[in-house]
This record gives structure tokens, C-alpha cells and sequence, in this order.
């Protein structure tokens, strides 16, 4: 076995051995390469900072990638990051003000922790849509106005779209940028229970300008080209240490096979696609429009809704692209600017006992992947600035596990199984606090068709799930047509509804069983034709429901516990 060091003390100009390292992550790779064989690249403790992504493709098989000491309790931490340290200075109204050039992000890290950006709750005064944007009878004081972003939060229950400004008027004449408005009035259109809504309404919130500064909070001024100015107002005696996230992409793995990072942690990026003039359309989970065609569905009799036909998906900022035995171990990703961990194609991914906190969107994604494994992980305070995101979504995949993870605190669904080749398993999941922000799913939600026999179809089992939080959600939620699946021996409490089996289009081939609820599911007083409801058992007191369920919670959830 060949081994590489590389240390951010280090020299790109050594040997990169142990105690003459390489100084970066670029010059082992190159190292690796020409050894040809089966290497493993040491990470020394510190932070690495990637001035652009780090590409790896078929010439980096067979190479492992870890923190020194992984597996021992002399593990170092070691970082990849994204990000550029800058520095600034007190303004005269407090505020740390520092010159970027032309760095642009979405969010701020100060002092290791990820800052949100400034905002204020929807526009002032009375507000009305016009053909090119809005106006308000409310004066604007907004110093940078095109650097202004619009949340349209619950657009549809499920929906959270984001537009940005192209000009204010003080006297509050606003003109939205184009084509994100121009598409925004073709997507969100539906009818619903008699009530007509046409177009995006007025924002739920209104983001990044100076004006709109609090404690802890910051805004970027792009009102100089090339001269960007950051303020942050620091926190109480707080002397900002500002990182500035720059890269959309830290790693990238193009058709490499058997590579594996152990230890590390991957942080500090962004992902501007949002603030740009397209705007962030979103329709459901990580899907976006980006101006192809739109449809109409009927989901109910007097009802419609118009819809994205084609999707675009939120990249991660790290990628597999037709990658194979490609490994994640004991890993952290935190403080990314979209999902953290994204494969399209590929087989044989293993993500096991990977932390996932503080992302902007999903924690893993994965889509027409088969074999893969995501098990033991930590998913937590995802979705910060896409609401919709689940904490792990999977889609067009075949023979795909996720297993005994622990999802919480996320703003929509927990997992996500969209239509499936087969071979789906969400077994062991304990997923608490979920839809903490949109309406309309759940803690495992789960659609479309799964497989073509009770053989291959999905199988949903031995997962725990409690405290799914906003109103109009079920814990268990089959919907969309799903069809071919098993669920069976899960546990669902205080959601707002364990499940329900009348959706649209409705169910075929799917059975309940054996699983335990605290209120009946909807639609188990009438059973459709194509679902078997068999052997689950309602108990609404909570104290009987927790002596039923002691083993079930027991063995749902982490492997590794940790905090």
C-alpha cells in the first residue's frame, strides 16, 4: 500500500511523506496517480482550502482519502473547505464591513457557525402584484436593491420559490428580475375548494440588504460591480472571524471506482443559482423549474394545479457522476450552500455514519443509483434555505437500502422515495420533528410506482416516526400513485395524521401491516380497492402506545449513538 500526506503546513515541492507532507489535496492527487495502484492519501489536521473543486475520474480509482488517525482516538480534524477567510473592519454603525471583490454567497460562516443572511418578514404597507413586480404604499429604504431576494414560502403547501429584484423605488415601485417572474406567474397557478390563485403572491420574506440588519445577521452589497461589501452586525462582544463560502463544488467524482473518505469534514460553499435572474422555481423535494415545459394536474374533481413537466434537481456539493464503490465513512458535512452529498448513476455507493447538519438543502440525493447503502447516519437542520428539501431523497433507483439513520429537525419530508426499478428498502429509520416548515408530506413519504411485483417493490419497515410537526401531513405517506409497496411493523405518533390511503392518482398493490399508530389512518374506515389493511393496531393513549412500541423505538434509529 502506497501512502501520501498532505498537510496545510505543508510543501507541494516535499515527498509528502509523514514528516515532509504535500500542501494540497491537488499535488496528492497527482502523486496517486502516478503511483498507480492502491493508495490511501493521509489528511493532516487543519483546515484544507480548495481554490476549485477537486476532480477525481477513472485515473483515481483504487484511492482512499482520510484523516490521519481515522479508526483511533488520535483522529485529527481535518476540514475541507470551500471558503475564503477575509477580514474587515467596524463601520460607524456598528456593523463589521469588509470589501470582497467579487465573492458572491448565500450564507456567511462566522466563528464555525453558519450565518443567515438579513431578512425581514414579508413587504411593509399594502402590497399589490403589478404585471412587472410589485408595489407597496410603504416607503423602501433598501440600500442595494437589486441584491434583494424574495421568499414566496407555501406558494403551494408544499412550494417554497425564491425570486430576486432588479430595481426598487423609494416610494416603493419594485420590478422583478426576468425570467424568474415572467415563469413564476406560468407555474403557480391552480384551483382549489372554489379558491382561484394566480401568479406567486406578495413575498413571505424579503432577504439581503444592509437596511435589514440584526444582531448576527448579514447582507452583501452588489451594487458596485467588482467591490461587493459584506456587513455582518456581530453578536455581543463578538470579534467576527468571517469566512466567506466561495466554491459551489467542493468534490467531484466522474466514473472513478473504490474510493473512500474516512473522517473528513467537507464545508463552506454556495450555491448561487437562486439570486441569479432565473431564480430558484421550486415545485417539490429538490426540483426546480428552469423554463421547460409546464403541465396541468387534476388531483381532485373541481380541482387543478399547474406544474413543471421538466425538472432540474439541486446539485450537491459533493458530487458522484457514474462512480462505483465509492464509500463515505464516519464523514461530516455542514455548512454547504445546497445538498451535501449528491450521486447520479453508479453502483455500490456506502454512506455510513455520516453527520450531516447545517446545509441549505438535502443531506443526500441520489438518483438513478443502484446498490447503494445509506445507513447509520446523522441527518439534522437541513434544508435552511430550500424548505422543500428533504433530508434524504432517492429517485429512479434500484436495490437502493436506507437504513437505521437518524433524521430530525428538517423543514419537509424526513426520507423521500420517488418511482423506483425496484428493490427499495427504508428499514430501521427513527425520523422526529420533520415538516417543520411546508405542508403536505411526512416523515417518510414515498410515490409513484416501486418495482412491478411484491418481489421487487418497496419495502417500508421497522422505521419510528414521531412528531411530524405542520398541519395536513401523515407520518407513513404512500401518495401519487405508488405502487408495490409493503409497509409493515413501522410506528407513527403525533404526527397531524399517521397516514392515509385514499391519494391521487390511488394506490395499487400496497399493504399495511402490522404497524402502530396512535390515531387511525385516513381512509382505514373505507379501505380502497388497492390496498390490503391487515393487523395494525391504534392506541391512543400514549402510555400503553410507549409500553407497545419500547422495542420497536429501541432498535429504530443510529447503530453508533452519538449525540
Amino acid at each position: 500500500m502506497v501512502e501520501f500526506h498532505v498537510s496545510p503546513t505543508g510543501d507541494d515541492a516535499a515527498p509528502g511523506t509523514a514528516d515532509r507532507p504535500f500542501a494540497t489535496l491537488d499535488r496528492a492527487r497527482t502523486a496517486a496517480r502516478e503511483a498507480r495502484g492502491d493508495v490511501t492519501v493521509q489528511l493532516r489536521a487543519g483546515t484544507h482550502v480548495l481554490t476549485e473543486p477537486l476532480e477525481l475520474t477513472e485515473e483515481d480509482s483504487r484511492v482512499v482519502y482520510q484523516a490521519f488517525g481515522h479508526g483511533t482516538d488520535a483522529r485529527e480534524e481535518v476540514v475541507v473547505s470551500g471558503g475564503r477567510e477575509v477580514t474587515g473592519r467596524r463601520g460607524p454603525d456598528g456593523a463589521w464591513v469588509a470589501e470582497v471583490g467579487n465573492l458572491v454567497t448565500r450564507h456567511l460562516v462566522v466563528g464555525g457557525r453558519r450565518v443567515e443572511r438579513a431578512g425581514i418578514d414579508g413587504l411593509p404597507g399594502t402590497v399589490r402584484r403589478t404585471a412587472t413586480g410589485y408595489a407597496t404604499d410603504h416607503p423602501l429604504d433598501w440600500r442595494s436593491p437589486a441584491g434583494v431576494e424574495f421568499v414566496h414560502r407555501g406558494v403551494y403547501p408544499w412550494t417554497e420559490a425564491r425570486t430576486t429584484v432588479a430595481s426598487a423605488t423609494p416610494d416603493g415601485v419594485i420590478t422583478m428580475a426576468q425570467p424568474a417572474f415572467g415563469w413564476a406567474l406560468e407555474v403557480y397557478n391552480y384551483e382549489w375548494a372554489g379558491e382561484v390563485v394566480s401568479g406567486p403572491p406578495a413575498p413571505t420574506r424579503v432577504e439581503n440588504d444592509p437596511a435589514f440588519l440584526t444582531e448576527g445577521t448579514f447582507a452583501l452589497d452588489r451594487s458596485r460591480p467588482g467591490r461587493h461589501v459584506l456587513h455582518y452586525l456581530p453578536l455581543p462582544d463578538e470579534e467576527p472571524h468571517v469566512v466567506v463560502p466561495a466554491l459551489e463544488v467542493l468534490v467531484r467524482v466522474t466514473g472513478a471506482r473504490d474510493v473512500a473518505f474516512r473522517g473528513l469534514v467537507f464545508a463552506d460553499t454556495t450555491w448561487l443559482r437562486p439570486g441569479t435572474d432565473r431564480g430558484f422555481l421550486h415545485y417539490h423535494a429538490n426540483g426546480f423549474h428552469d423554463g421547460g415545459r409546464i403541465g396541468r394536474v387534476v388531483p381532485a374533481e373541481g380541482a387543478w394545479l399547474t406544474v413543471p413537466e421538466e425538472q432540474e434537481q439541486i446539485p450537491a456539493a459533493v458530487r458522484l457522476e457514474g462512480a462505483d464503490g465509492v464509500r463515505f465513512e464516519g464523514c461530516r458535512f455542514t455548512r454547504l450552500g445546497a445538498t451535501g452529498l449528491g450521486a447520479t448513476g453508479g453502483t455500490g455507493l456506502v454512506v455510513r455514519g455520516c453527520d450531516f447538519d447545517a446545509l441549505a438543502a438535502s443531506a443526500i440525493a441520489l438518483t438513478g443509483t443502484e446498490g447503494a447503502l445509506v445507513e447509520d447516519n446523522l441527518v439534522r437542520h437541513v434544508g435552511l434555505d430550500h424548505s422543500g428539501s428533504a433530508g434524504i431523497t432517492f429517485h429512479g433507483t434500484r436495490d437502493c437500502v436506507v437504513a437505521h439513520n437518524h433524521v430530525h429537525d428538517v423543514p419537509h419530508n424526513g426520507i423521500v422515495a420517488g418511482p423506483s426499478r425496484g428493490g427499495t428498502r427504508i428499514t430501521g429509520n427513527l425520523v422526529t420533528r420533520s415538516m417543520g416548515v411546508l405542508a403536505d408530506g411526512g416523515g417518510v413519504y414515498l410515490s409513484g410506482p416501486q418495482g412491478n411485483s411484491t418481489d421487487t417493490g418497496a419495502v417500508i419497515s421497522g422505521n419510528v416516526v414521531e412528531d411530524t410537526r405542520t398541519p395536513y401531513n401523515f407520518g407513513l405517506y404512500t401518495d401519487y400513485g405508488a405502487a408495490w409497496v409493503t409497509v409493515e411493523g413501522n410506528l407513527v405518533a403525533r404526527a397531524d395524521n399517521t397516514a392515509v390511503l385514499h391519494v391521487s392518482p390511488p394506490l395499487e398493490h400496497v399493504v399495511y401491516r402490522g404497524n402502530l399508530f396512535d390515531a387511525d389512518p385516513v381512509g382505514s374506515d373505507a379501505v380502497p380497492d388497492g390496498v390490503t389493511y391487515e393487523g395494525n393496531t391504534t392506541i391512543a393513549d400514549p402510555a400503553a402506545l410507549d409500553a407497545a412500541a419500547a422495542d420497536l423505538r429501541a432498535r429504530a434509529g443510529l447503530l453508533t449513538r452519538r449525540a
